[in-house]
């Protein structure tokens, strides 16, 4: 009985293709899902579409998506030789909580001391991903992990670029690309069981491997999401206009139209009919801190930039720094401060 079990699981292995041990792999590093496509350059159609959202000028604050267009575009201008991109997803829908069922701000909870605070205190929401640790920190050592199990399976001259949000590379539609989903009308990829609340991120490397087939789907007729921005900024003609973007406002740009978000904003993902069926994250290594679903606006004022700093040292809150965070807190109140 002894030696029954290695031997079915080495016949299993043997069975595997190289792209089925990848994305097996990647699942047991902790992602919750992973697709591979080749590196040509991205479809006429997306181009087209990304062209005329900058000419339209609704990149807004979001000036860094002019630069590199060529990268961006085509992933093998990020790494001489890349054949194929490997994506991977992580999920960050965290449980329901009093705050995911959307607490006011008069109903909130002290955040130093986790107990029901006074009506007076006035707080902030934060976007639900930032109330993890950095995404980028978490995801980055998984990719060389599953980078290193790619070479011990490949010839160890392959090449690899690890990427999470910072580089200019056309994430969404590569995960399309890859299977993980279709772009939904919040711009957000929605995975068909994961939904939207997932966090990308990619290796592009100069192994050749098999492509998956693209995501395929819809919104259909479904506009909750743009019925469920405050702003208006997801326009009716498929553009999201980021001058009017509560999440991108709150980290790139003043503006008064800000509500009680104070970082980020999940109005339109919240009001996704995929995003209330998906199950929550069952990451346990991924921490999610519940006291950062809502800060007390005047506590955020009062922070100095050595509290900031060891307060939000491991969190996405920490790269638009103090200044930022407490113009947003000044809009949140309603009030100069």
């Amino acid at each position: 009985m002894g030696p029954t079990l290695p031997c079915a699981v080495h016949s299993i292995i043997a069975r595997m293709s190289l792209e089925q041990e990848i994305k097996g792999k990647a699942l047991e590093l902790g992602f919750d899902a992973a697709g591979i496509t080749d590196a040509s350059p991205l479809g006429r159609e997306h181009v087209e579409h990304f062209e005329a959202w900058l000419r339209s000028g609704c990149a807004g604050p979001l000036q860094y998506m002019r630069r590199n267009l060529e990268k961006r575009l085509d992933p093998a201008k990020l790494l001489k030789g890349a054949r194929s991109v490997i994506v991977v997803a992580l999920s960050y829908k965290p449980p329901v909580t009093t705050a995911a069922l959307g607490w006011s701000g008069s109903q909130t909870r002290n955040i130093a001391f986790g107990v029901p605070a006074a009506p007076t205190i006035p707080t902030g929401r934060v976007a639900q991903y930032a109330q993890y640790e950095d995404y980028h920190d978490f995801i980055r050592p998984l990719l060389r992990k599953l980078a290193d199990f790619v070479l011990s399976r490949t010839d160890r001259t392959h090449r690899f670029k690890i990427c999470v949000d910072s580089m200019p590379l056309a994430e969404k539609a590569l995960a399309v690309r890859a299977g993980l989903g279709f772009i939904g009308k919040n711009h957000l990829l929605i995975h068909p069981r994961l939904g939207p609340q997932i966090l990308l991120g990619e290796l592009v490397t100069t192994t050749v491997l098999k492509p998956d087939e693209p995501g395929r789907g819809d919104c259909g007729d479904c506009d909750l999401c743009l019925r469920a921005c405050p702003t208006s900024a997801l326009r009716c003609d498929g553009l999201l206009d980021a001058r009017d973007c509560i999440s991108c406002l709150t980290q790139y740009g003043p503006s008064p139209r800000i509500g009680d978000w104070l970082f980020g904003c999940d109005e339109c993902l919240l009001a996704c009919p995929h995003q209330q069926r998906a199950p929550a994250s069952a990451n346990r290594r991924f921490k999610r801190y519940s006291d950062r679903a809502q800060l007390d606006l005047r506590e955020v004022m009062e922070l100095t930039p050595e509290e900031f700093a060891a307060r939000f040292r491991d969190s996405p809150i920490r790269h638009i720094g103090l200044d930022v965070l407490r113009d947003s807190a000044r809009r949140c109140l309603k009030c100069d401060v």
